[in-house]
This record gives C-alpha cells, structure tokens and sequence, in this order.
C-alpha cells in the first residue's frame, strides 16, 4: 500500500504542476475565493481519481500476465513521449497552456453570466477542472497504476497529489506560475513514467 501511496503521490505532484488544471485554479483563485477554489478543485480531481481507481480495478479483472505487460508498456511510452513533447517545446510553453486555462475560464464566465455566489463559483471550479482533467495522461496512468497496485493506496497518494498541487495553485500561483518551466517539468514527468515502467518490470519478474 504505501508503494501504490507513494507511486501515487510522485505520479499527480510532478505531472500536475504547471499544467491546465493549476493554471485555471491560478486564474480563479485571482477572482474568487480561493477556499471555495480549492474546494472545488479538489472535489473534482477527487472525483476524478476516485473514477480513474475504479476503472482500474475493472481492468484487473483481466488476466495479470496482460495487466503487468500493459502497465509497463503505458508507462515507458508515455514516459517516452513526454521527454519527446518536452525536446520540442518552446521556451513559450509554458504561456500556451496558462493561455489556453485563460480562455476556459473566460469561455465559463461568459456561460454563467458573471455570477459570483458561493455554489457558482464552487460549480465553476470543479466543472473546468473535471473537463480539463477528462482524458488526461495523468488519469489514465491512475487506471493503470490502480490496475496493478493497491487501489487506497493509489487513492489516497493521488488526491493528496493533487491537493498539494491545487494548494500551491490557490495560495501562491501567480507568483510560482511565472517561474514553472513547462519542458522541464515535462521532462520529469517523462522521466518518471519511464521509472514506474522499470519498477513494473522489475516487480513483476
């Protein structure tokens, strides 16, 4: 458990930090509360997780020997395509996605008709982050980690990931935001996956 804990918690920390999710709740937090953020942002990447985990648990049904070569292989590509995305990225990377998060938020301001009550903006915050976060490597990389590892412990490591991420977003994004390299944190996440591959690989044997 505390090895699907810890996988868990290094996984969503390092691939978390900078990406679209952190930025839309750097630009909420700007506008809003930013307890009613944090809340709504971790009610979604909970959500999120718990979803993921479940899925996961799905996938063990199959036979082992499929599950424990399918996580190695996810692992090592994706792991392999992130420090390929990385090598192409522009120093500009990093504006792109905070960009992209800008216009998500814009994009629901002008839904909403601009109102700011305490379930509005809770709904707001944990809508953007549930479609941002819907289809991400991050939450297919839970289900394979879920897969193969002790779902609590892949759960709780996940959310608490996530919390710290959304806690560092809410609390001193903006000025953090401006120093996060996108392509370097690419590159850690990429070197990550490739080590959760060989872990899988080494553990399996």
């Amino acid at each position: 458990m505390l090895t699907a804990f810890t996988a868990g918690l290094l996984l969503i920390t390092i691939s978390e930090l900078g990406d679209k999710t952190f930025f839309i709740a750097v630009i909420l937090s700007m506008h809003h509360s930013r307890r009613l953020v944090f809340t709504g942002v971790v009610a979604a990447l909970a959500a999120m997780t718990v979803l993921s985990v479940a899925f996961g648990q799905v996938v063990s049904l199959l036979p082992k020997i499929y599950i424990h070569y399918a996580e190695i292989v996810l692992f090592i590509a994706f792991g392999l395509k992130l420090i390929y995305d990385a090598n192409k990225m522009g120093v500009s990377a990093t504006e792109e996605v905070a960009e992209e998060a800008q216009e998500a938020v814009e994009k629901a301001d002008l839904d909403n008709s601009q109102q700011k009550t305490v379930w509005s903006i809770l709904l707001k915050s944990f809508v953007l982050t549930f479609i941002a976060e819907w289809g991400d490597r991050t939450q297919i990389a839970t289900i394979a980690l879920a897969a193969g590892n002790n779902p609590i412990g892949v759960t709780m490591g996940a959310i608490l990931g996530h919390a710290i991420c959304a806690a560092i977003a809410v609390i001193g994004g903006r000025l953090i935001a401006g120093k996060i390299s996108e392509r370097q944190i690419t590159f850690l996440g990429g070197f990550l996956f490739i080590i959760f591959g060989i872990v899988a690989a080494i553990e399996g044997k």
